[in-house]
């Protein structure tokens, strides 16, 4: 049931009446594609388009969702366009590989992101969380960009529990290089949707350069430190993320992952593990600095749920964590999924030819008028109180679904609530005024220009 208080309506572009020409839709798509949508689709199940590199099937409708990414999956393979993306450092990785090569990986690393290896790193998270309170709260009545902080957040948090060691490089350097990485690959080249080979030299692959050769300088750094400290079986070896990487095997064959593959899962960690979770914090920071009831309620549970140091704190803050879902849908951390089509297939009662991108966009999903009320307004009640269980399991994605759905969700979620929890017990945190909050999407969602805020500490 949607609450009648909630009134909030945050910033999104406005669907187009019609589709953009050919140069217009370039531009957009460099700039942010966000703004190029239009309201066919945020109405209608399947919208189909083209580029001049082939067929688009938009689906939103959750039984084609379902059908493209778990009952015919093996039709649906990850498109050019993804592997493009993804080849920048990613490529042999989780995110990246497909068929058996991605089955083996699965399967060896489920067991680093488990429930219980999770909720072993609660205590981290909870430190990490208690430093950035402690950070935040030297600012006394100074604007701070919280989307800056968060991010320096999300990389402690993956210091403390991934690389016990540190990143082979200062947190800030690597915090900027990712900065740089995401602005890069998150510009859709015009010569990609031109449909120009591979051999094409992309100006912005080449500025990348620099950015992933400091990456694999570091990577290489922490994976040989810690492999001659388990070689050379030290007590004190941390049991981390990393040393389970670096030990994991396949259950069906005992195969060990690849140096290549170890090396892209490490990038993947870092950068999936340090953006997507810190823009999920920045947004529910930006949504309750908008809605007071909505702080106060947040406020209210971890005054009574949160910081008494047990492993399950984040479990008991189930308020928190439906803000975080609400966010989520808003503002998603996955910004699109697609795949092409292997054979001829039917999504909706539309037919789809082999080679069609099917592209599923969570934004566009998560705001679709024949699946959400009042789609556009911020409602955390959504997923309170039994309205959960109501929500079509492919109506909500920000983490995927079916075999590919993502691996970390369990540790973004946790990571997200303990943090939230910390910030709104101790602090209170004022958008700056005259700053226009507007989200632009580089692979993922964020704030342009950031999201400067006035931080004060909270007066009991």
């Amino acid at each position: 049931m949607l609450d009648s208080t909630a009134k909030f309506t945050p910033p999104v572009p406005v669907p187009r009446a019609e589709p953009l020409g050919l140069i217009a839709l370039l531009r957009t798509l460099k700039n942010n594609p966000l703004e190029a949508w239009t309201q066919a689709h945020f109405e209608q199940p399947v919208v189909m388009g083209g580029l001049s590199i082939g067929r688009v099937a938009v689906v939103s409708d959750p039984g084609a969702i379902r059908r493209v990414l778990l009952e015919n999956c093996a039709n649906y393979q990850k498109d050019w366009m993804q592997r493009r993306i993804l080849s920048a450092g990613l490529a042999n990785g989780l995110l990246s590989a497909e068929g058996s090569q991605w089955k083996a990986q699965r399967r060896a690393l489920a067991p680093l992101f488990s429930r219980k290896t999770v909720l072993a790193f609660s205590a981290a998270m909870v430190d990490s969380a208690q430093a950035l309170v402690e950070r935040l709260a030297r600012q006394q009545d100074r604007t701070v960009d919280v989307a800056v902080e968060a991010t320096r957040t999300t990389l402690d948090v993956l210091e403390r529990t991934i690389f016990s060691d540190g990143f082979g490089r200062g947190a800030e350097e690597i915090r900027v290089a990712m900065k740089s990485y995401f602005d890069t690959i998150g510009q859709i080249d015009p010569f990609d949707l031109l449909g120009l080979p591979a051999v094409v030299p992309r100006p912005g692959r080449w500025r990348l350069r620099p950015t992933l050769r400091l990456f694999e300088d570091a990577i290489d750094t922490v994976i040989a430190t810690r492999r001659r400290q388990i070689a050379e079986n030290k007590p004190d070896v941390p049991r981390d993320i990393l040393t389970l990487l670096l030990e994991a095997r396949d259950p069906e064959t005992g195969a060990a992952l690849s140096e290549t593959e170890i090396r892209a899962n490490v990038l993947t960690f870092i950068a999936a593990g340090q953006e997507t979770t810190a823009n999920c914090i920045t947004w529910s920071l930006y949504l309750l600095s908008q809605s007071p009831e909505w702080r106060q309620r947040i406020r209210a549970e971890a005054d009574r749920e949160f910081g008494d140091g047990k492993a399950d704190a984040a479990d008991r803050l189930v308020e928190t964590r439906a803000l975080i879902e609400e966010t989520n849908r808003l503002y998603p951390p996955l910004a699109a999924i697609s795949r092409a089509a292997l054979g001829p297939d039917d999504l909706a009662g539309v037919r789809i030819s082999r080679g069609t991108m099917v592209v599923i966009a969570p934004y566009v999903l998560h705001r679709h008028r024949a699946l959400w009320t009042k789609p556009d307004v911020f409602d955390p009640n959504r997923f309170l109180d039994g309205a959960r269980e109501k929500i079509d399991r492919y109506a909500y994605l920000p983490f995927g679904a079916g075999p590919r759905i993502c691996i970390g969700a369990t540790f973004a979620i946790q990571e997200a609530t303990i943090v939230l929890a910390a910030i709104m017990r101790n602090l209170d945190l004022e958008l700056a005024p005259g700053h226009a909050v507007w989200p632009v999407l580089k692979v993922t969602l964020r704030p342009k220009g950031g999201l400067p805020m006035i931080v004060r500490r909270r007066v009991r």
